[in-house]
Protein backbone atom coordinates (compact mmCIF):
# COMPACT_ATOMS: atom_id res chain seq x y z
CA UNK A 1 0.00 0.00 0.00
CA UNK A 2 1.19 3.39 -1.21
CA UNK A 3 1.33 6.59 1.99
CA UNK A 4 -0.96 9.03 0.93
CA UNK A 5 0.73 11.74 2.63
CA UNK A 6 -1.75 14.25 1.48
CA UNK A 7 -4.55 12.49 2.51
CA UNK A 8 -3.55 13.21 6.51
CA UNK A 9 -1.37 16.05 6.21
CA UNK A 10 -2.76 18.48 3.22
CA UNK A 11 -0.02 21.21 4.32
CA UNK A 12 2.60 18.95 3.55
CA UNK A 13 4.63 20.12 0.58
CA UNK A 14 8.46 18.06 0.75
CA UNK A 15 8.51 14.65 1.80
CA UNK A 16 11.00 11.43 1.06
CA UNK A 17 10.46 8.22 -0.77
CA UNK A 18 11.63 5.57 -2.43
CA UNK A 19 11.13 4.99 -6.61
CA UNK A 20 9.47 1.28 -6.70
CA UNK A 21 9.49 1.46 -10.69
CA UNK A 22 9.63 3.71 -13.59
CA UNK A 23 8.70 2.68 -16.79
CA UNK A 24 8.05 5.01 -20.41
CA UNK A 25 4.65 6.61 -20.76
CA UNK A 26 3.33 8.18 -24.01
CA UNK A 27 6.93 10.34 -24.33
CA UNK A 28 6.93 11.29 -20.15
CA UNK A 29 7.77 8.36 -17.51
CA UNK A 30 5.46 7.09 -14.65
CA UNK A 31 7.46 7.13 -11.82
CA UNK A 32 5.56 4.81 -8.81
CA UNK A 33 6.93 5.61 -5.45
CA UNK A 34 6.25 3.96 -1.87
CA UNK A 35 5.02 7.01 -0.41
CA UNK A 36 3.69 10.27 -1.57
CA UNK A 37 2.54 14.06 -0.85
CA UNK A 38 0.96 14.87 -4.63
CA UNK A 39 -2.68 14.84 -5.05
CA UNK A 40 -3.47 12.86 -8.50
CA UNK A 41 -6.58 13.93 -10.05
CA UNK A 42 -9.93 12.85 -8.69
CA UNK A 43 -12.97 13.50 -7.11
CA UNK A 44 -13.26 17.40 -9.24
CA UNK A 45 -9.68 18.26 -7.95
CA UNK A 46 -6.76 17.99 -10.38
CA UNK A 47 -3.90 16.80 -9.79
CA UNK A 48 -0.57 18.82 -8.43
CA UNK A 49 2.52 19.76 -9.79
CA UNK A 50 6.72 20.33 -8.60
CA UNK A 51 9.71 18.32 -8.52
CA UNK A 52 11.25 14.60 -7.70
CA UNK A 53 14.65 15.11 -6.68
CA UNK A 54 17.05 11.80 -6.70
CA UNK A 55 19.56 12.05 -4.18
CA UNK A 56 20.80 8.77 -4.47
CA UNK A 57 20.15 5.03 -6.31
CA UNK A 58 20.45 1.16 -5.50
CA UNK A 59 21.31 -1.34 -7.22
CA UNK A 60 24.66 -2.14 -8.93
CA UNK A 61 25.95 0.49 -11.00
CA UNK A 62 23.97 3.02 -9.88
CA UNK A 63 24.51 6.70 -9.81
CA UNK A 64 25.12 8.36 -6.73
CA UNK A 65 24.45 11.93 -8.32
CA UNK A 66 21.25 13.79 -7.91
CA UNK A 67 18.69 14.31 -11.04
CA UNK A 68 15.45 15.91 -10.96
CA UNK A 69 12.78 15.25 -12.83
CA UNK A 70 9.65 17.67 -13.00
CA UNK A 71 6.39 16.31 -12.29
CA UNK A 72 3.43 17.26 -14.99
CA UNK A 73 0.80 14.91 -13.95
CA UNK A 74 -0.18 12.98 -11.11
CA UNK A 75 -2.61 9.52 -11.94
CA UNK A 76 -4.61 7.41 -9.63
CA UNK A 77 -4.64 3.64 -11.20
CA UNK A 78 -7.33 1.19 -11.03
CA UNK A 79 -4.73 -0.93 -8.56
CA UNK A 80 -4.25 1.60 -6.05
CA UNK A 81 -1.19 3.16 -7.51
CA UNK A 82 -0.38 6.45 -7.81
CA UNK A 83 1.88 7.86 -11.13
CA UNK A 84 4.18 10.75 -11.28
CA UNK A 85 4.16 11.36 -14.77
CA UNK A 86 8.34 13.21 -15.30
CA UNK A 87 9.81 14.63 -18.10
CA UNK A 88 13.13 12.39 -17.25
CA UNK A 89 13.42 8.85 -15.21
CA UNK A 90 14.33 7.90 -11.98
CA UNK A 91 16.08 4.40 -11.36
CA UNK A 92 14.29 2.05 -9.07
CA UNK A 93 15.71 1.61 -5.70
CA UNK A 94 16.48 5.60 -6.07
CA UNK A 95 15.82 7.78 -3.01
CA UNK A 96 14.15 10.90 -4.04
CA UNK A 97 12.95 14.42 -2.51
CA UNK A 98 9.39 15.50 -3.87
CA UNK A 99 8.38 18.98 -3.59
CA UNK A 100 4.90 19.78 -4.63
CA UNK A 101 4.17 23.42 -6.29
CA UNK A 102 3.22 25.83 -3.37
CA UNK A 103 1.00 28.06 -4.94
CA UNK A 104 -0.76 25.58 -7.05
CA UNK A 105 -1.51 22.78 -3.98
CA UNK A 106 -2.34 26.27 -1.90
CA UNK A 107 -4.85 27.75 -4.46
CA UNK A 108 -6.70 23.93 -5.18
CA UNK A 109 -7.25 23.96 -1.50
CA UNK A 110 -8.69 27.47 -1.22
CA UNK A 111 -11.07 25.98 -4.18
CA UNK A 112 -12.22 23.21 -2.54
CA UNK A 113 -12.94 23.76 0.76
CA UNK A 114 -14.58 27.47 -0.24
CA UNK A 115 -16.61 24.71 -2.55
CA UNK A 116 -17.72 22.75 0.81
CA UNK A 117 -18.74 25.52 2.40
CA UNK A 118 -20.99 27.26 -0.33
CA UNK A 119 -22.35 24.34 -0.98
CA UNK A 120 -23.44 23.35 2.93
CA UNK A 121 -24.31 27.00 3.01
CA UNK A 122 -26.92 26.34 0.06
CA UNK A 123 -27.71 23.30 1.61
CA UNK A 124 -28.48 25.08 4.92
CA UNK A 125 -30.00 27.80 4.05
CA UNK A 126 -32.28 26.40 1.29
CA UNK A 127 -32.18 22.35 1.10
CA UNK A 128 -30.62 22.66 -2.47
CA UNK A 129 -27.93 20.07 -2.70
CA UNK A 130 -24.63 20.46 -4.79
CA UNK A 131 -24.94 17.42 -7.28
CA UNK A 132 -21.52 18.37 -9.18
CA UNK A 133 -18.32 19.78 -8.73
CA UNK A 134 -15.33 20.92 -10.63
CA UNK A 135 -12.26 22.58 -9.84
CA UNK A 136 -10.73 24.33 -13.47
CA UNK A 137 -7.77 26.64 -13.87
CA UNK A 138 -9.20 30.03 -13.49
CA UNK A 139 -13.10 29.28 -11.86
CA UNK A 140 -14.55 26.39 -10.51
CA UNK A 141 -18.37 25.56 -10.46
CA UNK A 142 -20.74 23.65 -8.46
CA UNK A 143 -24.25 22.38 -10.03
CA UNK A 144 -27.64 22.70 -7.64
CA UNK A 145 -30.52 20.62 -8.15
CA UNK A 146 -32.75 23.49 -7.98
CA UNK A 147 -33.17 26.99 -9.26
CA UNK A 148 -32.92 30.05 -6.70
CA UNK A 149 -33.38 33.59 -7.24
CA UNK A 150 -30.73 36.07 -7.20
CA UNK A 151 -31.29 37.09 -4.04
CA UNK A 152 -30.95 33.67 -2.60
CA UNK A 153 -27.59 32.76 -4.18
CA UNK A 154 -26.59 36.24 -2.48
CA UNK A 155 -27.49 34.83 1.25
CA UNK A 156 -25.70 31.73 0.51
CA UNK A 157 -22.27 33.87 -0.41
CA UNK A 158 -22.50 35.86 2.55
CA UNK A 159 -23.29 32.89 5.01
CA UNK A 160 -20.49 31.25 3.08
CA UNK A 161 -17.93 34.10 3.97
CA UNK A 162 -19.39 34.71 7.24
CA UNK A 163 -17.76 31.04 8.14
CA UNK A 164 -14.65 32.36 6.37
CA UNK A 165 -14.20 34.92 8.63
CA UNK A 166 -14.92 33.00 11.72
CA UNK A 167 -11.74 30.54 10.86
CA UNK A 168 -13.06 27.65 11.79
CA UNK A 169 -10.92 24.76 12.03
CA UNK A 170 -11.15 22.11 8.60
CA UNK A 171 -10.43 18.50 9.89
CA UNK A 172 -9.81 15.50 8.78
CA UNK A 173 -10.26 12.03 10.19
CA UNK A 174 -11.48 8.52 9.28
CA UNK A 175 -14.81 6.41 9.74
CA UNK A 176 -16.33 3.39 8.75
CA UNK A 177 -19.39 3.48 6.94
CA UNK A 178 -21.32 2.42 10.28
CA UNK A 179 -19.83 5.49 11.98
CA UNK A 180 -20.30 7.18 9.11
CA UNK A 181 -23.85 6.16 8.99
CA UNK A 182 -24.10 7.80 12.45
CA UNK A 183 -22.65 11.30 11.37
CA UNK A 184 -25.53 13.75 9.26
CA UNK A 185 -23.21 14.13 6.28
CA UNK A 186 -24.39 16.62 3.67
CA UNK A 187 -24.22 14.19 1.22
CA UNK A 188 -24.05 10.31 0.64
CA UNK A 189 -20.90 8.91 -0.16
CA UNK A 190 -20.47 7.31 -3.00
CA UNK A 191 -17.61 4.62 -2.05
CA UNK A 192 -18.11 1.72 0.58
CA UNK A 193 -15.31 0.81 3.47
CA UNK A 194 -13.98 3.52 5.68
CA UNK A 195 -14.40 7.05 4.66
CA UNK A 196 -12.17 10.44 4.80
CA UNK A 197 -14.51 12.75 6.12
CA UNK A 198 -13.43 16.72 6.12
CA UNK A 199 -15.57 18.60 8.68
CA UNK A 200 -15.86 22.54 8.60
CA UNK A 201 -16.45 22.73 12.45
CA UNK A 202 -19.84 23.38 13.37
CA UNK A 203 -20.79 23.84 9.75
CA UNK A 204 -20.36 21.17 7.37
CA UNK A 205 -18.83 17.28 7.29
CA UNK A 206 -18.47 15.20 4.02
CA UNK A 207 -16.16 12.60 2.88
CA UNK A 208 -13.97 13.49 0.14
CA UNK A 209 -10.58 12.49 -0.49
CA UNK A 210 -9.34 16.15 -1.70
CA UNK A 211 -6.56 18.49 -0.34
CA UNK A 212 -8.38 21.29 2.37
CA UNK A 213 -7.06 24.19 4.15
CA UNK A 214 -6.39 24.02 7.92
CA UNK A 215 -8.75 27.05 8.81
CA UNK A 216 -11.21 28.73 6.75
CA UNK A 217 -9.77 31.67 7.27
CA UNK A 218 -6.46 30.77 4.75
CA UNK A 219 -9.45 30.77 1.82
CA UNK A 220 -9.70 34.94 2.50
CA UNK A 221 -13.48 35.17 0.30
CA UNK A 222 -15.50 33.21 -1.68
CA UNK A 223 -17.04 34.81 -4.42
CA UNK A 224 -20.02 34.15 -7.00
CA UNK A 225 -18.56 35.29 -10.63
CA UNK A 226 -21.46 33.99 -12.24
CA UNK A 227 -24.98 32.19 -12.28
CA UNK A 228 -26.70 30.49 -14.77
CA UNK A 229 -29.79 27.82 -15.33
CA UNK A 230 -28.71 24.34 -15.62
CA UNK A 231 -30.14 21.20 -16.22
CA UNK A 232 -33.28 22.28 -14.01
CA UNK A 233 -30.55 23.65 -11.57
CA UNK A 234 -28.44 26.45 -11.28
CA UNK A 235 -24.88 25.98 -12.56
CA UNK A 236 -22.94 28.79 -10.01
CA UNK A 237 -19.23 30.06 -10.83
CA UNK A 238 -17.17 30.98 -8.20
CA UNK A 239 -13.34 32.12 -7.46
CA UNK A 240 -11.79 31.69 -3.58
CA UNK A 241 -8.86 33.51 -1.80
CA UNK A 242 -6.09 34.31 -4.64
CA UNK A 243 -8.37 34.09 -8.24
CA UNK A 244 -11.00 36.54 -5.91
CA UNK A 245 -8.39 38.65 -5.32
CA UNK A 246 -7.20 38.53 -9.22
CA UNK A 247 -11.02 38.61 -10.73
CA UNK A 248 -11.35 42.29 -8.60
CA UNK A 249 -8.36 43.34 -10.02
CA UNK A 250 -9.56 42.82 -13.74
CA UNK A 251 -13.21 44.29 -12.24
CA UNK A 252 -11.35 47.10 -11.11
CA UNK A 253 -8.87 48.26 -13.78
CA UNK A 254 -11.81 47.87 -16.26
CA UNK A 255 -14.47 49.81 -14.10
CA UNK A 256 -11.29 52.55 -13.88
CA UNK A 257 -11.30 52.11 -17.66
CA UNK A 258 -14.59 52.63 -18.38
CA UNK A 259 -15.08 55.72 -15.79
CA UNK A 260 -12.01 57.39 -17.27
CA UNK A 261 -13.92 57.43 -20.61
CA UNK A 262 -17.42 58.58 -19.42
CA UNK A 263 -16.48 60.86 -16.25
CA UNK A 264 -18.85 59.11 -14.46
CA UNK A 265 -19.23 57.93 -10.78
CA UNK A 266 -18.60 53.77 -10.22
CA UNK A 267 -22.28 53.84 -9.24
CA UNK A 268 -23.61 55.76 -12.45
CA UNK A 269 -21.15 53.48 -14.85
CA UNK A 270 -24.71 51.09 -15.81
CA UNK A 271 -27.26 54.04 -16.41
CA UNK A 272 -24.32 55.78 -18.18
CA UNK A 273 -23.35 52.92 -20.63
CA UNK A 274 -27.14 52.31 -20.99
CA UNK A 275 -27.51 56.43 -22.15
CA UNK A 276 -24.72 56.08 -24.52
CA UNK A 277 -26.31 52.60 -26.22
CA UNK A 278 -29.65 54.69 -26.91
CA UNK A 279 -27.94 57.76 -28.03
CA UNK A 280 -25.71 55.69 -30.75
CA UNK A 281 -28.41 53.91 -31.56
CA UNK A 282 -30.37 56.87 -32.40
CA UNK A 283 -26.78 58.51 -34.06
CA UNK A 284 -26.73 55.10 -36.32
CA UNK A 285 -30.11 55.87 -37.36
CA UNK A 286 -29.40 59.66 -38.29
CA UNK A 287 -26.30 58.48 -40.16
CA UNK A 288 -28.26 55.59 -42.03
CA UNK A 289 -31.28 57.97 -42.76
CA UNK A 290 -28.78 60.49 -44.43
CA UNK A 291 -26.71 57.68 -45.96
CA UNK A 292 -30.23 56.99 -47.93
CA UNK A 293 -30.38 60.58 -48.89
CA UNK A 294 -26.96 60.94 -49.89
CA UNK A 295 -27.04 57.69 -52.12
CA UNK A 296 -29.91 59.04 -54.12
CA UNK A 297 -27.90 62.02 -55.45
CA UNK A 298 -24.67 59.87 -55.57
CA UNK A 299 -26.51 57.21 -57.62
CA UNK A 300 -27.73 59.93 -59.79
CA UNK A 301 -24.59 60.99 -60.71
CA UNK A 302 -23.06 57.57 -61.23
CA UNK A 303 -26.67 56.41 -63.44
CA UNK A 304 -25.44 59.58 -65.60
CA UNK A 305 -21.87 58.09 -65.69
CA UNK A 306 -23.15 54.86 -66.60
CA UNK A 307 -22.86 52.68 -70.43
CA UNK A 308 -25.38 51.57 -72.70
CA UNK A 309 -25.68 48.49 -73.68
CA UNK A 310 -28.29 48.09 -76.16
CA UNK A 311 -31.60 49.16 -74.22
CA UNK A 312 -29.52 48.81 -70.74
CA UNK A 313 -27.82 51.26 -68.87
CA UNK A 314 -24.70 49.72 -66.68
CA UNK A 315 -23.68 51.12 -63.59
CA UNK A 316 -20.90 49.74 -62.13
CA UNK A 317 -18.97 51.58 -59.70
CA UNK A 318 -16.32 51.33 -56.76
CA UNK A 319 -17.48 52.91 -53.82
CA UNK A 320 -15.21 53.88 -51.10
CA UNK A 321 -15.90 54.59 -47.93
CA UNK A 322 -19.46 52.75 -48.17
CA UNK A 323 -20.86 49.78 -45.74
CA UNK A 324 -22.60 47.02 -47.03
CA UNK A 325 -25.67 49.33 -46.14
CA UNK A 326 -24.60 52.05 -47.88
CA UNK A 327 -23.52 50.14 -51.50
CA UNK A 328 -27.44 48.68 -50.91
CA UNK A 329 -28.40 52.04 -51.02
CA UNK A 330 -26.38 53.12 -53.88
CA UNK A 331 -27.41 50.64 -56.14
CA UNK A 332 -31.39 50.23 -55.13
CA UNK A 333 -31.39 54.01 -55.82
CA UNK A 334 -29.26 54.05 -59.54
CA UNK A 335 -32.08 51.21 -60.54
CA UNK A 336 -34.97 53.06 -59.72
CA UNK A 337 -34.27 54.68 -62.91
CA UNK A 338 -35.96 52.10 -65.19
CA UNK A 339 -33.70 49.67 -67.65
CA UNK A 340 -30.77 49.92 -65.38
CA UNK A 341 -28.39 47.61 -63.92
CA UNK A 342 -26.12 48.71 -60.90
CA UNK A 343 -23.33 46.95 -59.34
CA UNK A 344 -21.20 48.70 -56.35
CA UNK A 345 -17.99 47.67 -54.93
CA UNK A 346 -16.00 48.59 -51.75
CA UNK A 347 -12.90 50.37 -51.74
CA UNK A 348 -11.10 47.29 -49.19
CA UNK A 349 -10.57 44.64 -49.60
CA UNK A 350 -11.76 41.91 -48.94
CA UNK A 351 -14.56 43.26 -51.47
CA UNK A 352 -18.01 43.68 -51.06
CA UNK A 353 -20.33 43.39 -53.68
CA UNK A 354 -24.22 44.64 -53.90
CA UNK A 355 -25.98 44.03 -57.62
CA UNK A 356 -29.23 45.18 -58.13
CA UNK A 357 -31.59 45.48 -60.89
CA UNK A 358 -34.83 47.70 -62.23
CA UNK A 359 -37.48 45.95 -63.17
CA UNK A 360 -37.55 45.67 -66.83
CA UNK A 361 -34.18 44.94 -67.10
CA UNK A 362 -33.04 41.68 -68.74
CA UNK A 363 -30.18 40.68 -65.82
CA UNK A 364 -30.22 38.12 -63.17
CA UNK A 365 -28.41 40.14 -60.20
CA UNK A 366 -27.81 36.12 -58.31
CA UNK A 367 -26.89 34.48 -61.72
CA UNK A 368 -24.01 37.96 -61.52
CA UNK A 369 -23.10 37.54 -57.74
CA UNK A 370 -22.59 33.85 -58.92
CA UNK A 371 -20.66 34.12 -62.03
CA UNK A 372 -18.59 36.77 -59.57
CA UNK A 373 -17.85 34.78 -56.74
CA UNK A 374 -16.28 31.62 -58.97
CA UNK A 375 -13.95 34.51 -60.31
CA UNK A 376 -13.06 36.16 -57.14
CA UNK A 377 -13.90 33.59 -54.68
CA UNK A 378 -15.79 34.88 -51.65
CA UNK A 379 -19.58 34.19 -50.70
CA UNK A 380 -23.16 35.49 -51.21
CA UNK A 381 -26.51 35.22 -52.63
CA UNK A 382 -29.75 36.67 -53.63
CA UNK A 383 -32.77 37.32 -55.35
CA UNK A 384 -33.30 38.23 -59.76
CA UNK A 385 -33.47 41.79 -58.49
CA UNK A 386 -30.95 42.45 -55.57
CA UNK A 387 -27.98 40.39 -54.80
CA UNK A 388 -24.94 40.58 -52.24
CA UNK A 389 -21.71 39.20 -51.30
CA UNK A 390 -18.22 39.68 -49.52
CA UNK A 391 -15.25 37.91 -49.05
CA UNK A 392 -13.90 38.47 -52.63
CA UNK A 393 -9.97 38.44 -53.53
CA UNK A 394 -8.32 41.21 -55.76
CA UNK A 395 -8.17 44.42 -56.51
CA UNK A 396 -11.45 46.44 -56.73
CA UNK A 397 -11.01 47.30 -59.79
CA UNK A 398 -10.40 43.82 -61.39
CA UNK A 399 -13.71 43.00 -59.92
CA UNK A 400 -14.67 46.13 -61.13
CA UNK A 401 -13.79 44.74 -64.83
CA UNK A 402 -14.74 41.21 -64.22
CA UNK A 403 -18.41 42.25 -63.52
CA UNK A 404 -18.62 44.55 -67.01
CA UNK A 405 -17.36 41.62 -68.78
CA UNK A 406 -20.18 39.15 -66.91
CA UNK A 407 -22.92 41.45 -67.04
CA UNK A 408 -22.29 43.09 -70.65
CA UNK A 409 -22.34 38.95 -71.70
CA UNK A 410 -26.09 38.52 -69.96
CA UNK A 411 -26.90 41.25 -72.06
CA UNK A 412 -25.44 40.94 -75.66
CA UNK A 413 -28.07 39.33 -77.86
CA UNK A 414 -28.47 35.27 -78.16
CA UNK A 415 -26.49 34.28 -81.85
Amino acid sequence: MIERIYYTKPATLEFDATVLSCEAHAGRFAVTLDRTAFYPTSGGQPFDTGTLVASSAAGEGASASAASARVTDVLELEDGRIDHLTDRPLPAGARVHGVVDEARRRDHMQQHTGQHILSAAFDRLFKARTVGFHLGADVSTLDLDKALPPDSVTAAESEANRVVWGNRPVTIRFASEAEAAAIQLRKEPTRTGELRLVDVADFDCSACGGTHVAHTGEIGVIAVKAVEKFRGGLRITIVCGQRALAEYRIVRDAVAGCIRLISVSPGELPSAIERAQGENKDLHKTISDLQVQLAGFEAAAMVDRGVRVGETTVVIEVAAGWDQAGLKALATSAVKRGGTVAAMLSGTAPVLAVIARSADAPVDASAVLKALIARAGGKGGGKPDLAQGGGMTGTPEALQADLRSIIEGCLQPAP
